[in-house]
C-alpha cells in the first residue's frame, strides 16, 4: 500500500508523526495566468502540483506535499486577462504564514518548489528569509530552472521549458487533456524568449508578456504530444528527488 503523501489527506496525529519523523514538507507554488490561445488558465497549478506529489512519491523517505499556492507574482500576464496577481508583500506573506504554521507543528525541513517563472527570484528571496526567521532549512528552487539537463534532450523545438511552449503543453496533454484546446494549437507559438536583443539572462527587466508575444506563448507548442509530456514528468520528477535526497542539502 502507497504511503500518503498529501498533508490534507493525513490526520493532525499523523502529521505531528511526520513531523517527529524529521519529514520534508513539499510546498508547492504556482500562479493563475493566461497560457496562450491552447492552455486553460491552471496550467502553473497542475503542472507546480504534480511535479511535487510525484518528486515526493520517489523520494523514498518521510516527506508530504501541502495543497499548492495558486496565486502568485504574474503581473507581466495581466493585459490577457485570465490572470490574478498579488504583490511581494502578500506573496511572501501567505509563504511566510504556511512555513511558519509548519514550524509550529515541528517540521524543520521545507521545500518551495515553484512552476511559475514570475515567483522565481521571490521565492528564493523568502527561503532564505524563513530559514533565519524560523531557525529551520527552507529551499526553493523552480523546478526547470533545477534540472534543465533532463528537460532539454526531450524537446524537440526548444532548449527548455518556457511558457504555454512545447514541454507545458506536452505535460498538460498528459496530464489534463481536457485543458487543451487542440484546435488552437496552430496558434500556439511565440519568440523563443522573453528577452529583447542583447538583453543577456543576467539583466532582469519585466515587459507585459502581451508586448513581447501577441500570441501568449514563449516557445512552439505545436509539436506537443501526451507521451512527450509523461516523459518530460517522469525525468523531472526523478531528478528532483534527487536533488533533495542529497543530505547535504539539510545538514
Amino acid at each position: 500500500m502507497a504511503i500518503e503523501i498529501e498533508w490534507m489527506r493525513l490526520t493532525a496525529e499523523e502529521l505531528r508523526a511526520r513531523a517527529a519523523e524529521d519529514a520534508l514538507v513539499i510546498i508547492p507554488v504556482a500562479s493563475l495566468e493566461q497560457h496562450g490561445p491552447h492552455l486553460a488558465t491552471g496550467v502553473d497549478i497542475i503542472l507546480g502540483t504534480n511535479v511535487a506529489e510525484e518528486t515526493a512519491r520517489r523520494l523514498g523517505g518521510p516527506v508530504v506535499v501541502t495543497p499548492c499556492v495558486w496565486t502568485g507574482l504574474a503581473e507581466h500576464h495581466m493585459e490577457f486577462g485570465g490572470t490574478v496577481t498579488l504583490d511581494y508583500a502578500s506573496f511572501a506573506g501567505v509563504l511566510r504564514g504556511i512555513v511558519r504554521s509548519a514550524a509550529r507543528h515541528g517540521f524543520k525541513r521545507m521545500m518551495l518548489l515553484n512552476g511559475h517563472g514570475g515567483n522565481a527570484e521571490a521565492v528564493a528571496v523568502a527561503a532564505g528569509e524563513f530559514s533565519i526567521e524560523f531557525g529551520i532549512r527552507v529551499a526553493a528552487a523552480t523546478y526547470w530552472h533545477a534540472v534543465p539537463e533532463v528537460i532539454a534532450p526531450l524537446l524537440e523545438r526548444q532548449t527548455g521549458l518556457m511558457h504555454a511552449c512545447e514541454a507545458e503543453t506536452s505535460l498538460m496533454m498528459h496530464l489534463r487533456p481536457d485543458s487543451v484546446r487542440t484546435e488552437r494549437l496552430e496558434e500556439a507559438h511565440g519568440p523563443g524568449s522573453t528577452r529583447v536583443e542583447g538583453q543577456p539572462p543576467g539583466l532582469a527587466l519585466r515587459r507585459s508578456f502581451k508586448a513581447i508575444s501577441p500570441s501568449g506563448v514563449i516557445g512552439d507548442a505545436r509539436v506537443a504530444t501526451a507521451e512527450k509530456g509523461a516523459r518530460l514528468l517522469d525525468a523531472i520528477a526523478g531528478r528532483m528527488a534527487e536533488l533533495l535526497r542529497n543530505p547535504k542539502l539539510w545538514a
